[in-house]
């Protein structure tokens, strides 16, 4: 386990080392880039820029959120729904979603930079970020889902050695709220991860609200690791007497340390139930509700 009090300095010292100029920090809203923006300010002060990207494949209320959590470090909000939804048009494919999404960022960060003319960013990767991109399990997309060519002088990465429950140590030594400390893991490429296949305006509604509804179930009353749910397909039903063709979604709750590993909570059955009358009932274009059993390995813990 890290030691706090010894890593916060080092890692404000090796921010100093390495940012030579104005610096972008990549902020999310989770905890680990919380953590970079955190230390950044500390390090850089007036040279420290945190911007945060709305890419519209977000979680319901989370723009709102973080701007509220983030207000006194000035920070500035891109809102790029439709340049994402976009370029992600006609891709199925959950590797070169990945990469899409990872490249737009990118790409975003530089125009933003040009902007500032600021010529280093940083970001929020973690220890098993790199090992699962390194691995081939799946890229990331602050790792193995970034292009050959990027703009920057450097991408400092100061909390790359920790694993998610050191991050959420430091984020207390930090005095982060508890909303952050305690944030479940959210991917990178967002909700495009939790549809299966080509991603759509309406897919991403779907799950978007899906995914309120699993976390208002069961995250105050069960404290999983990470809980969600997936858009994986469309499958028939009836509603009102009539025949459909609507959406599955699959409900995922996992309890885990660090992220490596994982296992399915074993939650009551009238909770599954209330889960799937409020997911098929508030969501007209859902026909079907399933809960995911799989441990981790040998499936992950997203779908994609």
């Amino acid at each position: 386990m890290v030691k706090v009090e010894k890593f916060i300095p080092k890692a404000i010292d090796r921010i100093k080392e390495k940012a030579k100029g104005k610096t972008i920090v990549g902020l999310s809203g989770g905890v680990d880039s919380s953590v970079c923006a955190v230390l950044a300010n500390r390090a850089l002060e007036d040279m420290f820029f945190p911007i945060y990207i709305d890419t519209g494949l977000m979680r319901k209320g989370e723009t709102e959120v973080i701007e509220e959590i983030f207000s006194d470090m000035n920070l500035q909000v891109i809102h790029a729904k439709d340049r994402f939804l976009e370029a992600l048009v006609g891709v199925k494919d959950p590797e070169e979603k990945r990469k899409i999404v990872g490249e737009t960022f990118i790409r975003i960060f530089e125009e933003e930079a040009r902007e500032l003319e600021a010529e280093y960013l940083i970001q929020g990767t973690i220890y098993p970020d790199k090992i699962e991109s390194e691995g081939g399990i799946k890229s990331h997309h602050n790792v193995g889902g970034l292009p050959e060519r990027i703009d920057f002088k450097e991408i400092i990465e100061p909390i790359d050695d920790l694993y998610k429950d050191e991050v959420r140590e430091v984020a207390k030594a930090l005095e982060l709220p508890d909303e952050i400390c305690e944030r479940m893991p959210f991917p990178g490429p967002g909700l495009s991860v939790r549809i299966i296949g080509e991603v759509t305006e309406e897919k991403v509604d779907v799950v978007r609200e899906a995914n309120a509804i699993v976390e208002e179930e069961l995250l105050e009353q069960f404290k999983p690791w990470q809980t969600f749910a997936a858009v994986i397909g469309k499958g028939t039903g009836v509603k009102g007497d009539v025949r459909v063709h609507g959406w599955i979604v699959a409900v995922r709750a996992v309890g885990s340390r660090d992220g490596m590993t994982a296992e399915a909570l074993e939650l009551p059955w009238e909770t599954l139930k209330k889960i799937e009358t409020r997911i098929s009932g508030e969501i007209p274009s859902v026909a079907r509700v399933l809960y995911d059993l799989s441990p981790k390995p040998p499936a992950t813990i997203e779908f994609e």
